[in-house]
Parts: C-alpha cells; structure tokens; sequence
C-alpha cells in the first residue's frame, strides 16, 4: 500500500511511499488499542505517594477524656482514622505497584493498529528528510508551517539530530522523538504526525 509522501514544500508527491500492509493496513481495535495506551501510561507511573498511619503519626498517646461520663463515644487515642488530624486506616505506601502486563505481539499489534487508524485518518505524512542547519526555533516553525503544519505535531526521525531536539524542545504543541521510541499515549495525542522516510522503515522494522 501506499501512503502521502511531502516534497519539500509540503505538497503531495505523485508517487507515494510504499509501506508495509502489516504495519499500515491493519483492522482498527478499539479495545486493545485503549488497553496499550492504559498499560503504557500506568507503566509510566511511580509510587512516591506515602500516607501516615495511626502508627505514624504526629499525636499523643493518652487518652483524650474519660472513658465514661462525658456523653461522648469511647476514645483511646487521637490519632484513630476517624479523628481529625489522624491516620490513614488504608494509606497510600510507595510500595504501591501500578504496571500492567502487555504481551509483545498484543503490544505489536496495538501499535500498528493506531498508525493504520492516522493513516485512513490522513493524519500521518512522510518527508524524504527533515533537517534545520542551526538549532533556531525560527527555523524549525518556519520549516513546519511550510509543510503546512501550524499546529500539533509529532515527527518521527530515524536517528537522532541535535539541531532538531535544539530547536523543537521550547514548542509546547511540538515533540522530536527517534521511530524507536515511538508510543502509543503521543501517537494518539498529537492530532498531526510527520515522519521521515528512514523512521518509517524503522517502524516496519520493530512492528513486522
């Protein structure tokens, strides 16, 4: 099959890029593709979040009145749960394991089912090559919006380039990422995405 290929300025070439229908073509799935992108933001997530128990925390161990006399229910102590200012009865601990299990093929498989999705989409494009000569800013919007991207963009580049990461990493609606580190959670977030020539013969590569 075959997909839009930009010249240098921006307008679709008569002749596409051939790619991989395995890659490329694949039937949309709804449910796997949502269980990769869950399973890649959960396994992003770290357990730093620590709640103090009644054990833990900052109170004083007598008791806070009588036991009897007062017209209030019985208390031991002012760091019970259902006390203000007390400990959690079920804290948060930074043992706290959120990863989700993904197999390889499933994950294979989800991934070439969202670049089929923007490529019947038409929200994915590929450049023969995308460079800028300094790391200006300047220069990679102007560059940009010649290809007639002016808003969210992803592009995908077979190798890393310093003057792109330079001049790209100050855009907030912008993300210069390799092919091999490509994910699930961007390539659905960007509403645009442009990849070299070279970076989508790397995604065929790690998805066939």
């Amino acid at each position: 099959m075959e997909i839009t290929l930009l010249d240098k300025n921006g307008k679709a070439s008569k002749k596409g890029l051939t790619v991989s229908e395995t890659t490329f073509g694949r039937e949309f799935n709804e449910a796997l593709v949502h269980q990769v992108v869950v399973a890649y933001m959960a396994n992003a997530r770290t357990a730093t979040r620590a709640q103090k128990t009644r054990a833990t925390v900052a109170h004083t161990t007598h008791k806070p009145y009588a036991q009897k006399g007062t017209g209030n229910a019985r208390a031991g102590m002012a760091s019970s749960p259902i006390w203000r200012g007390g400990g959690r009865a079920f804290p948060n601990s930074p043992n706290e394991n959120y990863s989700h299990k993904v197999n390889r093929k499933a994950y294979r498989a989800g991934m070439q089912a969202i670049l089929s999705e923007l490529v019947r989409q038409e929200r994915i494009a590929v450049v023969e090559d995308f460079k800028v000569e300094a790391p200006k800013t300047k220069q990679f919007v102007q560059k940009i919006k010649g290809l007639g991207y002016d808003g969210g963009v992803l592009l995908l580049t077979d190798g890393f380039d310093e003057n792109l990461y330079l001049s790209s990493r100050n855009l907030p609606n912008v993300l210069v990422i390799e092919a091999q580190y490509a994910d699930p959670v961007s390539l659905v977030r960007f509403p645009k995405v442009l990849a070299t020539a070279g970076a989508v013969k790397r995604l065929e590569e790690m998805l066939a």
